[in-house]
Formats: structure tokens, C-alpha cells, sequence
């Protein structure tokens, strides 16, 4: 998917976690050959310019396709599966393909998980006995350093924004690079696949993601603005009472 997973577990590692991880690695490799848009023979380049159809593809591809239409429902239109005009249902499939990741594992035994793909994060139980985890969010204004740090368990977190690949996320509505007015957008939550989703749309909002956050329960936000700003929402599960750095 042109980036870096890691995985970090700590629980014992039984031989049932060691076949979980095996499993989970072959299938984030099994997700970039189907979804890759950068592959011209994936289902997903096949599909887009119509030399196959969804009975010609894997199930899979169902259904991230019918979870891409929700999160457009949920977002009013601000994430799209096609935002550019040409079928990259990429926005979301990297959260489902680590959530799901994070599922083997534990179904294997893992409890306490931590799957990273490219700073998009799905955490499971505990990093230590009573200790939660810990994801430093960096600052798109200083390379290298951080604006907040999120603190808790069972948490989901992913961040959009121009810092690491530029100009890349899409106006749905106009199809040319957004001009949100911020610089990056974290959104905290429960599952990724939503949540990587909502960044994505809440990127291209702008401004007015503050409201829409606000609105999609269970779902907080911290943004860097443009301007060298910082808002976030009440219930933002971070380590200081005011996140910094920004």
C-alpha cells in the first residue's frame, strides 16, 4: 500500500499468535494486490475501467465498496470512493484491511495489539498491565516533533492531512486537491475503518469538521490549522489537558 505496517503485541507469543501474525501479514499482502490502484491488474484497476464487474471480483471488494457509500452517507458527501472521478476506494481501505489485521489477531489470542500502517492505528487492551497506550500525533510544523499524544485503550486512530504526501486528498465535490484550511486532522475512535474514512472526509471539510465531529457519536477530533492553530473536540482522549506543540 506504499508504506509501513508494524505490528506490536504483548502478549505471550503463543504458537497460535505466531500463525495469527503469518496470517495477518499474507493478508495485507492479499488487500494491495486486489485494491492497489497502482496496480493495473488489481480488481479494484480492473473494475474502475470496466473490464470486470462485482460478480467477477472477490466479495470483499462488495463490501468495501457498500462501507465506502456509508461513509459518504455519514459524511454528506465529503468522502467519496470515486474523488477524482475514477473508482480509489483507498481512503478506506487501508483502516478496514488493518482493523481486520488487528481481528486475527485477536481472535488467535492477542489482546493487547497494537497494528500501525503508516501512522494509521488500531489498538487493542493494554500496552502493560493497567498502562494504556500511547500514539504521539506529529506536528505538520516541526519534522519530527509532536502536537498531542493520545492516551486509552481499544482505541482507533488516523490522521490525514499534507505533511507526508503532500497535496493528495481530494475535493469530492470538485475533484482537485482540497483546500481545507488545515494542515492535518486526527480522529479517535473505536474501529478504524470508519475512522480512517471520516479523517479523509473531514480533511477535505475543513473548518466545518469541527461541527461535523461533534455530531458522529463516539468520534473525537484534534486539527492543526493552516494558520499554525490547534482546536479539538472535548472528549479528544489526550495525555495533556490542552494539546500542544502546534
Amino acid at each position: 500500500m506504499g508504506t509501513v505496517f508494524s505490528f506490536d503485541i504483548r502478549d505471550t507469543p503463543t504458537p497460535a499468535i505466531r500463525r495469527a501474525l503469518d496470517h495477518a501479514v499474507v493478508w495485507l499482502h492479499w488487500v494491495d494486490e486486489v485494491f492497489s490502484t497502482y496496480r493495473p491488474d488489481s480488481q479494484i484497476s480492473r473494475l474502475g475501467r470496466g473490464e470486470t464487474d462485482l460478480a467477477g471480483c472477490d466479495p470483499e471488494v462488495t463490501e468495501v465498496l457498500e462501507l465506502c457509500e456509508s461513509a459518504e452517507r455519514v459524511s454528506g458527501g465529503w468522502f467519496s470512493r470515486a474523488p477524482g472521478g475514477r473508482l480509489d476506494p483507498s481512503g478506506l481501505v487501508k483502516g478496514w484491511a488493518i482493523e481486520h489485521a488487528s481481528v486475527i489477531l485477536e481472535r488467535a489470542g492477542a489482546r493487547n495489539t497494537c497494528v500501525n500502517g503508516g501512522g494509521d492505528i488500531q489498538l487493542r487492551g493494554e500496552c502493560a498491565p493497567g498502562v494504556s497506550w500511547q500514539v504521539g500525533i506529529a506536528n505538520p510544523l516541526q519534522p519530527g516533533g509532536l502536537s498531542t499524544i493520545v492516551t486509552g485503550r481499544d482505541l482507533a486512530v488516523a490522521t490525514s492531512g499534507t505533511a507526508e504526501r503532500g497535496a493528495h486528498i481530494l475535493d469530492p465535490h470538485t475533484g482537485r486537491p482540497a483546500a481545507s484550511g488545515l494542515l492535518s486532522i486526527t480522529l479517535v475512535g473505536r474501529h478504524l475503518t470508519d475512522i480512517d474514512a471520516y479523517a479523509t472526509a473531514a480533511f477535505a471539510m475543513g473548518p466545518d469538521a469541527l461541527i461535523w465531529v461533534a455530531s458522529v457519536p463516539d468520534v473525537e477530533a484534534f486539527a492543526v490549522t493552516s494558520d499554525a492553530h490547534a482546536w479539538w473536540t472535548s472528549g479528544f482522549p489526550s495525555t495533556a489537558s490542552s494539546p500542544s506543540g502546534a
